[in-house]
């Protein structure tokens, strides 16, 4: 539910419905907005990446970094490990139907900060 905000007539707020902790917004932060999370999430848009490309394609994320952040996303629903052979160990990582629904807000975001670049 919304939070209304209405004003009196001396100017001052009164909040109708207020946010209780956690509102929806910090909810949906704490899905993606953890530090490589949302751009895990882009880079596994166009279908299965091996951890070694994702790796590569974040440049800058430790690796450890990149597994935790992974395991978090395979255990709220959002990424599929699948393990495609033992020896050598080779594993991929694809976006679950509830993943790929964070796909346009990722897109959206990124438009923004581009625009908005400081």
């Amino acid at each position: 539910m919304e939070s209304i905000v209405e004003t009196d007539g001396y100017g001052r707020k009164k909040v109708i419905n207020p946010c209780m902790e956690p509102c929806a917004i910090e909810k949906g932060m704490r899905l993606i907005g953890g530090k490589w999370t949302g751009s895990i999430i882009y880079h596994l848009k166009d279908g299965p990446v091996r951890f070694n490309d994702l790796n590569r394609m974040l440049g800058g994320a430790s690796k450890k970094m990149i597994d935790q952040r992974l395991k978090e996303l395979e255990s709220r629903g959002m990424v599929v490990r699948q393990v495609l052979s033992e020896r050598p160990l080779a594993v991929t990582y694809t976006l679950t139907e509830f993943g790929q629904s964070a796909l346009d807000l990722l897109e959206q975001l990124r438009v923004w900060s581009e625009v908005h670049e400081l």
